[in-house]
């Protein structure tokens, strides 16, 4: 019996290094070059981040930190990122990551579920896949959106164990755990915000406040509606 789990220890031990050897050592972040390796990356939407300033537009990186972002119907940009450069990033594990060779190597619980929505060998191939699938999506910013995008990359990788990534969970996550390149882009985030507050408040008065918030509070209310009460409804 001792035999038998050094054995099993020995092959144990071989088969994390192999894991370990092939999550090889990825380059630094550097927003000077736009290179955010597996990093979900933000900026803001032009006109919707300045009435709405926590909703913009989010990416997914692959291993050599180019950019993949589903900005429009059937097209997934590749290292060129729509609506400017990065404003706000977050850095995430690939040893979170499911990566099974067969279903019996599945590291998450889901197993079957994870095999049929779609596994990958590396962070890249579940980029790729979900990139193919996005390709013949019809881009709608209420429905299938570049968080969409984000979501199927996510659950494809069973992100943390979890395949329940959507829109408002990738929205939510980049939104109060990312971080600031740097202060221009906070400038370049919020600057717009508060200049239609204050033309608001100068031309309508202090109503222009309350129906700001009913915009604001109209669209979570639609993504928390289809993502939790409505099934399938912004599904894509």
């Amino acid at each position: 019996m001792m035999e038998l789990n050094a054995s099993y220890d020995i092959e144990q031990s071989c088969s994390t290094k192999k894991i370990e050897h092939e999550l090889w050592p990825l380059d630094p972040i550097d927003p000077k070059n736009a290179k955010f390796p597996c990093c979900l990356v933000w900026n803001p939407l032009p006109v919707v981040s300045w009435l709405a300033p926590f909703i913009g537009h989010v990416g997914i990186c692959r291993e050599d930190g180019a950019v993949l972002d589903f900005s429009g119907s059937y097209f997934v940009n590749v290292d060129d990122f729509a609506f400017g450069s990065v404003a706000r990033y977050l850095k995430l594990d690939r040893r979170q990551c499911c990566f099974p060779p067969n279903l019996s190597a599945h590291t998450c619980k889901h197993g079957y579920r994870h095999s049929e929505y779609g596994t990958a060998l590396t962070w890249d191939d579940a980029l790729r896949s979900s990139l193919r699938h996005f390709e013949s999506k019809t881009y709608n910013l209420f429905t299938c959106n570049c968080h969409s995008f984000v979501a199927n990359c996510l659950n494809r990788l069973c992100y943390g164990g979890s395949m329940s990534w959507n829109m408002v969970n990738v929205g939510v996550l980049i939104l109060f755990k990312g971080h600031w390149v740097d202060f221009w882009s906070i400038v370049r985030s919020f600057l717009p915000f508060v200049v239609v507050v204050c033309i608001g408040i100068f031309m309508v008065g202090w109503p222009f406040l309350l129906g700001l918030l009913s915009f604001s509070l109209l669209l979570i209310g639609w993504f928390l509606l289809g993502t939790y009460l409505v099934t399938n409804l912004l599904e894509c």
